[in-house]
């Protein structure tokens, strides 16, 4: 890290309004902590300029890797990402040194005549861009002895929010972080319980990365670590690193923190299913709060064991894709 006091320090970020927002709110704290002033250098990833699904353009790392580029490049000094569009492996001259606290990690419906999920009547169309989220509404649907139809969907929180406004989807169902960091988070008609839909691994988390070999930025940034939030999204990508799926496959996983007066236990939940929700596999393990990367990851790997003994592999095939 260039150490001079007068030096700005540029802070790689997507161009979307949501990640522009998330940005502007780290480089805040880095501004604040460092006393240095920060930059937003606007880079545009594939996710940005591709119209394609997500699922056929390979989900992980689209939105993430024009960003790693330009950091090797040297062409910025840090990056954030949405954690969740992190492949689960790490780059060797890149280093995660911050994850602040999380944001809510469910997933919020917006819908129309501010209808609840509930509420949604029989047949009711639903947009969505992720698999996971299609297996578990359609399978929360059959639970309330109802049928959806999940429609495949891409593009910013307007556009998708406009496809209920202009009458062509009667909901769509967004990430509440993400609403909730653009100031849109009274938009949400119901915000889903994560009993009935897990969210993504990490959702709601963000990853300020940087090289590994710049000391002084990595200490620096260090100081926005949240290590809760670290602890449960790196067992949730643990699960997911060993399920051997990308983002673009329907697996959701969840790490809460479980307190009696003090917190000392977390429950690590994840779910497969098949896109139809004709068929879920969904387990949960519990264990001592992670006090190290080792243990956290070995809570994510355990519990994927237990979900691929009960058939999870079978889950990710052609019917799930």
């Amino acid at each position: 890290m260039n150490t001079r006091p007068d030096q700005p320090l540029r802070l790689g970020t997507r161009r979307s309004k949501l990640a522009m927002s998330q940005s502007g709110h780290v480089a805040d704290a880095v501004r604040a902590i460092t006393g240095r002033p920060v930059e937003l250098v606007e880079i545009t990833t594939y996710g940005d300029v591709s119209r394609e699904n997500l699922a056929q353009i390979g989900g992980t790392g689209v939105f993430v890797t024009a960003l790693r580029d330009a950091l090797v490049r040297g062409e910025v000094d840090f990056a954030v990402h949405s954690l969740k569009d992190l492949p689960t492996t790490q780059p060797a001259e890149l280093v995660v040194a911050a994850m602040p606290k999380r944001e809510d990690p469910r997933d919020a419906l917006v819908a129309r005549d501010g209808l609840t999920f509930e509420q949604l009547p029989d047949g009711a169309r639903i947009g969505t861009g992720s698999p996971r989220r299609m297996a578990q509404l359609n399978a929360y649907a059959r639970s309330l002895g109802k049928s959806i139809e999940t429609v495949a969907i891409r593009g910013n929180v307007d556009t998708r929010i406009g496809y209920v406004r202009a009458g062509e989807l009667d909901a769509v169902v967004l990430a509440a972080a993400g609403l909730n960091r653009i100031g849109r988070g009274d938009e949400a008609t119901d915000l889903l319980s994560v009993d009935s839909v897990l969210p993504a691994p990490g959702q709601g988390a963000l990853a300020v990365e940087c090289l590994a070999s710049d000391a002084d930025l990595i200490a620096a940034l260090a100081q926005l670590d949240d290590p809760l939030t670290r602890a449960a999204v790196t067992a949730e990508r643990a699960l997911l690193a060993a399920l051997e799926a990308g983002c673009s496959a329907p697996v959701g996983a969840l790490a809460d923190l479980l307190a009696d007066g003090n917190v000392n236990e977390m429950r690590l939940r994840g779910v497969v299913g098949t896109l139809d929700g004709s068929t879920l596999v969904q387990l949960s393990t519990t264990g001592p709060v992670p006090q190290s990367y080792d243990e956290a990851m070995a809570l994510g790997r355990e519990l994927a064991d237990e979900m691929l003994a009960k058939g999870a592999a079978g889950l990710m095939g052609e019917r799930s894709l």
